[in-house]
């Protein structure tokens, strides 16, 4: 249960029984578990650099459990802070990688290893086609609270197809689509089919990768009516699966409910004062967690009363100072 955490199966055997019989020395570990001396001192080696156990005051052989609300806790917090670091690497390495295959298709030209397909219908057969062949995995991010109905038959009629074939498929999607039903069921079709969906507060640009072997990007992401590149350069392909992996790593599982940290803050509410506070407006902001500048409002509100601040600049002042803004 605790693997995530950093803790192994025997780590955690011994954490337990430390937390129930309060003090107990190597000895009476290795009795209690039916496990050798080296074992036991490993795991607690591991759990002292972990700052979980402590040596007792009363006992020169004994071992005391840290209050698990101190210890996991902060152990907890720690693990979040690197989530929210990595989530920002990630944010600020897209636009390098779009600089990169952008520099890529100017320096190679037409009939290079990446092509510009132009328009929304010329993409969606393009996909297709490629999706009819693939024989292991499809990858995909795809930004947006709401899909047109159109999309969202059309995805699952070539999705089922994939997945008949016994292709794995996960897909990213952004938060707010949990409150589009039509979007929601259709992530919610892909899991109980057999795929694998995360949901982020905030995605990149368009991203689908199949079988690591060609991928599909926006020409604009501003304006993905334009077009896509489709890239099958392996150093490009291999790239952008890499960058869809660290943002996999920092999503969480369609349906799971929001993970609060420390200040009691869901996913949500800390991208909308980091955004905030990195100088967007909330028209900006909005648009990035594709929710409308109402629900901006309604959660900058509830932020406010939170922290007792009668205006958002005194909210921002009081929340750097509370340590919100840390990550």
């Amino acid at each position: 249960m605790l693997d995530a955490l950093g803790l192994d199966e025997t780590a955690e055997d011994v954490y337990r029984t430390l937390l129930a019989e309060r003090t107990y020395g190597v000895d009476e570990l290795c009795r209690a578990l039916g496990l050798d001396e080296d074992r036991v001192r490993q795991a607690l080696d591991q759990m002292f650099e972990l700052a979980l156990v402590r040596r007792s005051s009363e006992r020169a052989d004994g071992w005391r459990a840290v209050d698990p609300q101190v210890g996991l806790q902060r152990l907890l917090n720690r693990h979040n802070a690197e989530l929210e670091q990595r989530r920002a690497r990630i944010i600020a390495s897209q636009a390098k990688i779009a600089e990169l295959i952008a520099d890529r298709a100017a320096a190679q030209g037409s009939g290079s290893s990446v092509e510009h397909v132009l328009g929304v219908d010329a993409v969606i057969a393009r996909i297709e086609q490629h999706a009819e062949n693939a024989g292991s995995e499809v990858l995909g991010i795809t930004p947006g609270a709401a899909r047109a109905a159109a999309d969202l038959e059309a995805a699952r009629r070539n999705n089922a197809r994939v997945l008949e074939r016994g292709v794995t498929i996960r897909e990213i999607v952004q938060d707010a689509c949990r409150y589009d039903l039509a979007t929601a069921a259709h992530a919610q079709w892909l899991t109980e089919a057999g795929s694998e969906v995360r949901t982020a507060p905030t995605l990149p640009h368009r991203l689908l990768i199949i079988d690591r072997r060609i991928a599909f990007v926006p020409l604009d992401t501003r304006a993905t009516v334009k077009g896509a590149l489709q890239v099958t350069d392996p150093g490009l392909v291999h790239t952008l699966a890499a960058f869809f992996e660290s943002v996999w790593n920092t999503a969480v599982p369609f349906g799971s409910g929001p993970v609060h940290d420390r200040h009691g803050l869901n996913p949500r509410e800390r991208e909308v004062l980091r955004l905030l506070a990195s100088g967007l407006t909330d028209e900006a902001a909005a648009a990035r967690l594709a929710v409308s500048d109402r629900t901006i409002r309604r959660i900058m509100n509830e932020l406010c009363e939170r922290l007792n601040a009668g205006s958002r600049f005194e909210a921002g002042i009081k929340a750097a100072q509370a340590g919100w803004l840390d990550a």
